[in-house]
């Protein structure tokens, strides 16, 4: 079974490239690797939640929706990776690293950034297993509270 089919078995749909916000392109392959750019959550052009992540205070946005952006974040990246050299090509995920806004005392980074290593898991069983950091940053671009880049094999 091809990667594309197994997104269709899980119903998920690839969402369109995420336009870069600077000067940057979204992914870049050398030899047989592909390093995407960060990817935030975004759908459909625009962020749908920005803050810091905090698992007590008001205002903030919650691990639970911060993990879900995560998710979005991989999704993201896999687009990316789609549109340079097509979904089918990949071999394996390498390493993910995450990046989440955390309010002071938020220590809870690994649990986000498993938002977006279970979809990933979910699409390429044994060959979505990969390396990972998962880093608490004060602030991220657009004010997102989660940023996940990929580094994925292909064929």
């Amino acid at each position: 079974m091809s990667w594309s089919q197994r997104l269709t078995e899980l119903g998920i749909t690839l969402p369109a490239v995420v336009p870069p916000v600077a000067a940057y392109t979204p992914a870049v392959q050398t030899g047989n690797l592909v390093y995407t750019s960060g990817q935030l959550p975004i759908v459909d052009g625009a962020l749908p939640l920005t803050g810091k992540v905090s698992e007590t205070a008001e205002g903030v946005v919650s691990p639970d929706d911060a993990y879900a952006a995560a998710r979005q974040c991989a999704l993201n990246a896999l687009a990316a990776v789609d549109a340079l050299v097509g979904l089918d090509s990949i071999v394996r995920v390498v390493k993910v690293v995450g990046f989440v806004a955390s309010a002071p005392g938020f220590t809870g980074q690994p649990q986000v950034i498993n938002g977006a290593s279970e979809v990933l898991g979910e699409i390429f069983g044994d060959a979505g297993v990969h390396a990972r950091s998962a880093v608490g940053v004060a602030e991220l671009p657009l004010a997102a509270p989660v940023e996940v880049e990929l580094i994925v094999e292909v064929a």
